[in-house]
């Protein structure tokens, strides 16, 4: 079987996450947010596990946890695990649906697995405002900024990789910037600056962000003269199957009529409104 086709230059992803900041606000919102829904947990988890290839910003998110880096094939171990937290990783991975599985694999029965990543609104602006300078010096376009998934993609994902209890949600940050250079110096904190494997290695139309950053700063405005920049967090919550989970009935299978518990008269429909049955 193939492997995927790789997104990321490994030696670029490498160089760009070991300059990555712990206090940059991305990762910061990210470990609280993560903090908020364990702590929703009603659950007193013994043998976490941690996936990431940025340990310098979160191998102290949980006491006592073993720290993976994101590689194809995961360093742990089957059902050895009762928490795998996945960290700030899958918006880079070539198979996102394999790092699930055997995260999965590595729960055991009834284990939990969270996993947060970019989204696909995080930088919006940049990748239109960049888009439209860039066509207009150059008459085409070069990959800058890495695609990322939606919420629906992601979630579905977690059903692909046979997890219990799917749930994904999303926070959308906001902030200003004075200047495209003050965003690209935030995306170096936060070990996200471009590193895809099809990148151009040219040196870039010397007017190329000057007029991108006119752009950005006209369609996209923040109070102050400043341009407003979007990032998306997506968080992906799942369990590793057990019989003691709830389980979906059988269609028809309802024992009680939703009209009795809303307290409410069941009514047929007008014959006008009725949808004839096809035999």
């Amino acid at each position: 079987m193939s492997q995927p086709q790789a997104i990321a230059d490994p030696d670029a992803l490498r160089r760009n996450r070991q300059r990555a900041q712990p206090d940059s606000f991305l990762h910061l919102e990210a470990r609280d947010e993560l903090q908020h829904r364990l702590a929703e947990v009603n659950r007193r988890f013994t043998r976490p596990a941690i996936v990431t290839g940025l340990p310098q910003v979160w191998a102290d998110f949980l006491p006592g946890a073993t720290v993976v880096p994101d590689d194809p094939v995961l360093e742990l171990e089957p059902g050895a695990h009762d928490l795998v937290i996945h960290a700030m990783a899958l918006h880079w991975a070539a198979d996102p649906v394999g790092q699930l599985i055997q995260a999965r694999r590595a729960l055991v029965a009834d284990g939990l697995l969270m996993a947060v990543a970019l989204g696909g609104q995080t930088a919006a602006e940049a990748r239109s405002a960049l888009a439209q300078a860039e066509a207009e010096l150059t008459g085409g376009l070069s990959p800058r900024i890495l695609p990322m998934g939606e919420i629906r993609d992601l979630g579905a994902l977690l059903q692909r990789a046979g997890l219990a209890l799917p749930v994904a949600d999303s926070v959308t940050l906001r902030a200003a910037y004075r200047d495209l250079r003050h965003w690209a110096a935030d995306l170096r904190a936060m070990g996200e600056r471009n590193a895809m494997a099809a990148r151009d290695r040219s040196p870039p139309p010397r007017a190329l962000f000057d007029r991108a950053e006119d752009l950005w700063r006209a369609h996209f405005p923040a109070e102050g003269n400043r341009m407003l920049a979007t990032f998306e967090l997506i968080f992906l919550t799942g369990w590793a199957p057990d019989e003691s989970q709830p389980q979906p009935l059988r269609p028809g299978s309802a024992s009680h009529r939703l009209a009795e518990a809303l307290g409410t008269q069941e009514e047929p429909l007008p014959e006008s409104i009725k949808i004839p049955r096809k035999d």
